[in-house]
Formats: structure tokens, C-alpha cells, sequence
């Protein structure tokens, strides 16, 4: 049964049109009872994160799966076509082992996608659309996961700006679950950090930008609050860790400002991050005492020293995904054959069955008992022998030679 999969994720689609595709964690369920009932596969499950959209297929058509994904959304097949993929077999495999590794996430080699994976795997269970290909598929992904975080150093070391952040906020808070952050900006860098600091489950997550409708939609995904920019001066005090990454040409916040910040927060530290260039926050903030302040080049060194192990961990989880797709096309291939063998088998069970109640009936006739075993197994043997020796003889002399060799392979007959 041939596997596919078909979605679209944070390196094909804007956030726009991955929210436009998002299936919600109730909406799932009833979605693949629609797919279900549409038929463009036999097995489906439906992998659906703030990162990607992603349908999983066995034994079907990908067009179909496309129409009905297309149709499902009420999205044109012109606005689809710039974002969407459709993966076939073996690089649907290998998908599949990449996101659950974490190789295929917005943050190299992070960890929720796999529980995010199997939800999905036990939605579609209760859906009734998860198969033995497909839960195959999936459990072996999880294995390789875990081959992969096990043998390599994927998600060890800091290689991400984003994730720098973050790093540089622990120097000074030992957890994070005490602390109020606040996000400045809505941006692809500001979604980054909000991942990596979501992670870290702070007490809560504040979203601040100029306008509201791009604040609400990452305040959203956060579970926290958005609030415009100008009401900062008001409520900065309130926040421990301050991430600031906007188009700004201008500094957004000034040493003035966080002087009366400093004053109301009574000395309490706040770590400030300045992600942009040019730069939110004056250069002058960090001579306040209290305030701890970093910029896009202080977060280089901390880039720096994790690059190249990751990468070499990288190129080793590669290696061990490349032998598990070829375990599994293995074991596809071998599914493939299960009608032909249960075929052979039977078609052997009938003939020994056949010959057994001769058997029988001759012994019942008092026939000698050796004579009946004899004849026994010249008939078995003959009936079993007949197929392969009638498909030499009539083979054709193109096929012949091919006939011959299989055949020989089959039995053993040539070393």
C-alpha cells in the first residue's frame, strides 16, 4: 500500500495562510470522517501544529486528497499551488521521520512536535482512519525520534538567536515560570522566540506591537495577552524579561523610560533583549544598575558555539532516518507481497487437504498403509511441482532465461 502525505508548513506558507488551513484540536476528528467518507485514501491521519498542516495517506490518490484538502478550506487551487506539497512514498517516509526528530521544526530539534504527532496518531485511532500502514508508520517514526535524541546531540546546543534569547534570560533567572515576559513586535523572529520561551512555560506571555490584529493572532498561539505599543510606559514595570525585535528605525525605549521603570520595579532585575536592527532599545539602558541589557551581537558568541556540533548531530540523525526509510520501504515491499504468499499458501493447504482425505479414504478401504503414503506424497509433490515446471515449459524464449533463474533462486538450486 503506497504512503503520501500532502500539507504545507512554516518554510512553504506565511502564518496567514497556515492559519487559514489550521484544523483545531475539535475539528480534527470530524475532518477525517469527511476525508473518510470522500475515499481519497484508505488510511489518513492529520498532523495539524501552529508550524504546519500536514495530511498523512496510505493507499489512495494524491490529487484527490489535494481536491478534498483544497475544498475542505474553501481555498482555490491557484492559492494553494505557491505553499502546498505533495510527498510520495519514500520522501513521505522520511518526512514523516524528520518532523517527529525534530529536523523539520521552525526550532531545530524541539521537542513538542512528537506529543503534538501523537495526538494525532490517537485522534485518527478514534477516527476509525488509522490503519496498519499508517500506525506503522508512526510508531516507527517514534522509535527513530527517539534512536535519533538518543545517539546524536539534535536540540543540545543553542544555534538560534531565538533560542539564544532565551539562554541569556536563564543567566540571570534560574526558571523561567516565575517570570512575566513581554514580546515586542509580531515578526517571523518574534514567533522564534515566542516558541522558545513558551517552552519555558514563563507565568505569562505579553505580545505588544503597534497594531493589534498581528499582536492578537501570536497572543493567540501563546495563550498570553497583546496590547498596543503605547501603552508600554504604563505597564513596563510589570515584565522581567523583555524580548524587542520591530522595523523601527528609531529606539522604542529609552533610558529615561527605564529609569522610572527601575524605580518602580524597586531594583528588581529585568533582562532586556534587542534583537533588531537598527536598535529598539538605547545602548545607554545598559548603564542602569538592575537592568540587564543585550543586543543581536552579544547573542553571536552564544550562535557561535553551538553551531557546529549541532550540525555535525545533524548530519548524523540523517544517516540514521536514511537506514530507517530504507527499513520501512523494506517492509512495504514485503506487505506488497502478503496477498501472493497467503495465495500460495493456500492454493498448498487445498492440495494437501485434497490428498489427505485420499489418504484417508484408502486406509478406510483397508489399502496397505505404505502404498497410501507412497501415493501421498508422489501426488503432493506432482501437484506442487506442476505450476513452476508448467511455467518453464511454456515460457517464451525472451523470458525463459528470467524464468529460469527466478526459479532456481526460489529453490535453491544454484549457489
Amino acid at each position: 500500500m503506497q504512503v503520501f502525505a500532502l500539507g504545507l508548513n512554516h518554510i512553504t506558507a506565511p502564518i496567514a495562510m497556515r492559519e487559514r488551513v489550521a484544523f483545531t484540536a475539535d475539528s480534527v476528528g470530524p475532518a477525517l470522517t469527511e476525508l473518510w467518507r470522500s475515499r481519497p485514501a484508505e488510511e489518513a491521519a492529520i498532523l495539524s501544529t501552529c508550524n504546519r498542516t500536514e495530511l498523512y495517506l496510505a493507499g489512495g490518490d494524491p490529487h484527490k486528497a489535494r481536491d478534498w484538502f483544497a475544498q475542505f478550506h474553501a481555498l482555490s487551487h491557484q492559492e494553494l499551488a505557491p505553499h502546498i506539497y505533495t510527498l510520495p512514498q519514500g520522501e513521505a517516509i522520511r518526512h514523516a521521520f524528520r518532523v517527529a526528530s525534530g529536523l523539520d521544526s521552525m526550532v531545530l530539534g524541539e521537542t513538542q512536535i512528537l506529543g503534538q504527532m501523537k495526538d494525532a496518531v490517537r485522534t485518527a485511532e478514534a477516527a476509525g482512519t488509522l490503519g496498519t500502514t499508517l500506525h506503522k508508520l508512526f510508531q516507527r517514526s517514534f522509535a527513530v525520534a527517539k534512536e535519533v535524541r538518543t545517539n546524536t546531540k539534535v536540540g543540545a546546543n543553542i544555534v538560534s538567536m531565538a533560542a539564544a534569547s532565551v539562554k541569556l534570560a536563564l543567566r540571570i533567572f534560574p526558571s523561567m515560570q516565575e517570570c512575566r515576559v513581554l514580546l515586542i513586535g509580531a515578526g517571523e523572529m518574534m514567533e522564534l522566540v515566542a516558541t522558545h520561551l513558551a517552552a519555558q512555560r514563563p507565568k505569562s506571555i505579553t505580545v505588544a506591537n503597534r497594531t493589534l490584529e498581528r499582536t492578537q493572532v501570536l497572543a493567540r498561539r501563546l495563550s498570553g495577552d497583546a496590547i498596543e505599543l503605547r501603552t508600554l510606559p504604563e505597564v513596563l514595570h510589570q515584565f522581567d524579561v523583555v524580548v524587542s525585535c520591530t522595523a523601527s528605525t528609531l529606539p522604542i525605549l529609552g533610558k529615561g523610560t527605564m529609569e522610572r521603570v527601575v524605580k518602580k520595579r524597586r531594583h528588581q532585575p529585568v533582562v532586556m533583549v534587542d534583537l533588531a536592527v537598527p536598535r529598539d532599545i538605547e545602548p545607554e539602558v545598559a548603564t542602569l544598575d538592575d537592568v540587564f541589557l543585550y543586543t543581536i551581537d552579544d547573542l553571536a558568541s552564544i550562535v557561535k558555539n553551538g553551531v557546529e556540533e549541532r550540525q555535525s548531530a545533524v548530519l548524523q540523525a540523517e544517516a540514521i532516518i536514511e537506514v530507517q526509510v530504507s527499513q520501512f520501504l523494506h517492509w512495504i515491499q514485503a506487505r506488497g507481497a502478503v496477498p501472493l504468499i497467503r495465495g500460495l499458501r493456500q492454493r498448498a493447504e487445498d492440495a494437501r487437504r485434497h490428498e489427505v482425505e485420499r489418504a484417508i479414504k484408502a486406509l478406510a478401504k483397508g489399502d496397505d498403509p505404505t502404498a497410501v503414503l507412497q501415493k501421498l506424497s508422489q501426488a503432493l509433490t506432482n501437484k506442487l511441482m506442476h505450476a513452476p515446471t508448467q511455467a518453464l515449459s511454456d515460457a517464451t524464449i525472451p523470458d525463459s532465461q528470467k524464468i529460469q533463474e527466478l526459479i532456481a533462486r526460489v529453490y535453491s538450486l544454484r549457489s
